[in-house]
């Protein structure tokens, strides 16, 4: 989709226009999905987290500033990203059982009230008679709220208090990501042709229409969607 329409559609949606606002989704669905996979084997339907992500791509439409020197993908992946990661802290990463939380619940009102009658911190068996539970479905409450807390505990210093282990794991492995696609990038464009090189580099990089770069050229415009179409898919295919 050229970039001149994408920021009528913008403009469009911010004027209150909800065709253009839903054909904006409709069109970046696939932005959203290529996101949401990332985050598979985490615990939830990707489904589920493509519904999250779509909230952040509003949110990317709705905010999108039409002066921003960017393309509107460019900006819109980050919102959508941390839309997901922001559900997944804050319903825990790691998929608790409801009956599990409920019971870790009551594990800690219990042993905050046998803290201050006994003086001392409770072994597992007090809180399971305070409760009427046995000692394993303590014990396996206790651990999982645990495991959760120890991924999302605070080791934020100076200005940054609110990073958490799971910031960082997320950042290193999103690195390595950006890493890699770029090494793979960089080759794939290596190999093309000089015009097909700058075609890409014009259409992709430095944000330009395809009427600029036919301008630039000196070819018809309608010669750069067809070379630009062949072009992505010969990359498409080498990668």
């Amino acid at each position: 989709m050229a970039l001149d329409d994408v920021m009528a559609k913008i403009q469009k949606a911010h004027q209150g226009d909800k065709a253009a606002r839903d054909q904006l989704v409709m069109d970046n669905m696939g932005l959203v999905w290529s996101i949401v996979r990332r985050f598979k084997g985490r615990g939830y339907e990707l489904e589920d987290l493509f519904q999250i992500g779509s909230i952040g791509l509003l949110k990317a439409i709705d905010k999108f500033d039409l002066s921003y020197d960017v393309r509107f993908s460019t900006y819109a992946v980050p919102m959508i990203a941390g839309e997901i990661k922001r559900f997944l802290r804050d319903d825990g990463m790691i998929k608790v059982s409801r009956s599990i939380k409920e019971m870790g619940a009551k594990v800690k009102t219990a042993r905050e009230s046998l803290c201050g009658s006994l003086g001392r911190e409770p072994t597992v068996e007090e809180i399971a008679g305070e409760i009427g539970a046995t000692r394993e479905e303590v014990a396996v409450s206790m651990e999982a709220a645990a495991e959760v807390e120890s991924l999302y505990k605070n080791v934020g210093n100076g200005e940054d208090k609110s990073l958490c282990l799971m910031d960082k794991i997320e950042d290193h492995r999103e690195r390595q990501e950006e890493l890699i696609n770029h090494m793979v990038l960089e080759k794939l464009i290596s190999q093309l042709g000089e015009k097909d090189r700058e075609i890409i580099i014009r259409r992709y990089f430095r944000n330009q229409t395809q009427t600029q770069v036919a301008i630039s050229l000196g070819i018809s415009q309608v010669q750069v969607s067809r070379l630009e179409k062949k072009i992505l898919k010969q990359m498409r295919e080498q990668f």
